[in-house]
């Protein structure tokens, strides 16, 4: 490659802490500025900096996705009572990940990058399980109760108007646990949105499953808003791109997953997505191999790893000591947001330079190179182990020499 690739329009570029924040300037310095005339609009989301900033940057970083279309996030502490003194903060404040999802009104999708030395615990799961969750409401909202005898136990709702609807959810005997959880059509109708948008831009069919057999209001309200949506706004994009919708019960969709070959995007309500996201995760390998991308009802896509800051590492690493982080899910946080760049401004340089560089990664790993984490699960056992520096080394001479070509 004798000239850069240009870019049309910048995309958010959400800076992190500790080991990624370290890592994060090497995919950028080895694997992106080579390569690309890089323009970001640069957001420093560290956990000193969102405090000093009493979290605007958060704020200010979210509104500049909306603005943009796409975004690019690298792993942010989310502070602990452990942290005040260490990073000397003034406030504990929320999760980042949290502020941008509402912000952006997103949906997170989380999706494992195969190799071929690196074998799911399924194995019929020849193509990644892309899995949607709705992180909205339900148990996640919920106002709980413990009565300590007899009772009548209701559900009440009292109207703007006045009106007051109430149902009887039980005549307790005795001592006794109440939940009350809520959701809302609007977040429904954007989870919706947000999974079909996404599984267009996949190429991937969607499945989605509630037991509305059994919660024929609640439940069966999902069903319904998601059949709404698919049908007033995708149906006809759908068939043009030869994917498809289906819907089932929870139940079902959990026995035809564990038969599956993969290659879809399941879509599941919040404790739904929350269990099976780390089910899929675990039994497809290392979290250092998940990507994850909040998708907006609106078209805008922020990228970034699954996993954490990887703090352990860090310490070990501001000691001198070498470490084994693995960087996969970075650069493919990158290699998406750019992917998604190019999709937008029409740059088929862009995203030609995207596949390459997520192939070239891949092609060093699955010729026996790889970090620690990936060594324990490698069929065959690894050729080369190696720290964190010496396989991004690798990785930038694999990339060169595909792009070379």
């Amino acid at each position: 490659m004798s000239a850069r690739i240009t870019m049309t329009t910048p995309l958010v570029e959400m800076d992190g802490d500790e080991m990624t924040r370290v890592l994060w300037a090497a995919v950028k310095k080895e694997l992106i500025e080579p390569f690309v005339e890089l323009k970001t609009e640069y957001f420093d989301l560290s956990v000193k900096n969102r405090d000093d900033t009493e979290d605007r940057v958060t704020f200010d970083s979210a509104r500049a996705a909306k603005r943009l279309g796409v975004a690019v996030k690298c792993a942010t502490i989310t502070a602990n009572d452990a942290r005040v003194p260490e990073y000397s903060l003034k406030h504990l404040l929320p999760s980042p990940n949290g502020t941008i999802r509402a912000e952006l009104d997103g949906t997170v999708f989380r999706k494992p990058i195969i190799v071929r030395n690196v074998k799911p615990s399924v194995p019929s799961w020849t193509k990644p399980i892309i899995l949607g969750r709705h992180a909205y409401g339900d148990v996640y909202k919920n106002t709980e109760i413990a009565v300590d005898g007899p009772g009548k136990a209701e559900l009440v709702f009292t109207g703007k108007d006045g009106k007051v609807v109430r149902k009887t959810i039980m005549e307790m005997s005795g001592p006794g646990i109440l939940q009350g959880v809520h959701n809302l059509d609007s977040s429904i109708e954007s989870f919706a949105r947000a999974c079909l948008i996404y599984a267009l831009s996949e190429k991937v069919d969607v499945w989605f499953a509630t037991k509305d057999t059994v919660s024929k209001t609640y439940d069966g309200r999902f069903k319904a808003i998601f059949q709404r949506v698919f049908d007033a706004e995708f149906k006809a994009k759908f068939d043009k791109a030869g994917i498809s919708y289906f819907y089932t019960l929870i139940d079902d969709a959990v026995a035809r997953v564990m038969k599956s070959s993969g290659g879809f995007l399941w879509a599941c309500k919040n404790y739904d997505g929350d269990v099976m996201s780390d089910m899929v995760a675990s039994a497809f390998g290392s979290l250092a191999m998940m990507t994850s991308v909040l998708v907006s009802p609106n078209n805008c896509f922020e990228y970034e790893a699954a996993h954490g800051t990887v703090q352990q590492h860090y310490y070990r690493w501001k000691k001198g000591e070498k470490t084994s982080t693995n960087p996969m899910a970075l650069i493919f946080a990158w290699s998406g947001a750019l992917r998604q760049r190019g999709i937008f401004d029409d740059g088929r340089d862009l995203i030609a330079f995207a596949d390459a560089l997520e192939k070239g990664c891949l092609d060093v790993i699955e010729s026996g190179v790889m970090t620690g984490d990936l060594a324990r699960l490698a069929d065959p056992a690894p050729a080369k182990v190696l720290d964190s520096w010496q396989f991004m080394d690798a990785l930038s001479e694999n990339v060169r020499k595909a792009l070379s070509r």
